[in-house]
């Protein structure tokens, strides 16, 4: 009876653990437009869900930057008190905390011709987190972006089945290895 206690405990402990880190999802800033003056950003989080633990994955050529300011800052284009700059042209910043986030780009004219961003992070829930979508990639057509493939709906989920798949193998390894005890 103590060995199938034990088991159990570790096949709820693996698949909690599973469940918590796949629910993580990286959100192409501008979809397949990317991080881009010509990207309608003040619409693009709309009807999107930002949790703790998401990130924003920012794509963008080398006449842009990306810096995250305050709120003021982000209202009024101001880019001489950021709280971090990137320039690398594939950045991603991890949602590390609720609440709200904003992001202008570095050059001030492209900043005031609607080149920001700004975005609410929630508390993380399993229970509102999106689910893996089916979709072909596609390549990014920054000039300076990585080779990299991103979905075409610009956001990579870190979930699926093969997250079950792999606490299914482990939990019936553990059965193995308690039946030889």
């Amino acid at each position: 009876m103590a060995k199938l206690l034990l088991v159990l405990v570790c096949f709820l402990v693996t698949f909690g653990v599973t469940l918590i880190r796949t629910n993580a999802t990286t959100y192409t800033v501008g979809d397949n437009s990317g991080w881009d003056v010509s990207t309608d950003l003040e619409t693009w989080p709309q009807g999107k869900k930002f949790y703790v633990g998401d990130a924003l994955l920012f794509q963008y050529s080398s006449i842009y930057s990306v810096c995250e300011v305050t709120r003021e800052n982000y209202d009024s284009c101001n880019t001489s008190n950021v709280i971090a700059t990137y320039t690398d042209g594939n950045t991603t910043i991890p949602l590390s905390k609720p609440g709200e986030m904003y992001f202008v780009c570095g050059e001030e004219l492209y900043c005031l011709g609607g080149m920001k961003l700004q975005v609410n992070v929630l508390t993380n829930s399993t229970a509102g987190a999106p689910q893996a979508q089916s979709t072909l990639p596609q390549p990014s057509s920054k000039t300076n972006s990585p080779s990299a493939i991103l979905p075409s709906t610009g956001v990579v989920h870190n979930n699926g089945r093969d997250s079950f798949v792999m606490v299914f193998l482990g939990f019936m390894a553990t059965m193995l290895w308690m039946v030889q005890i």
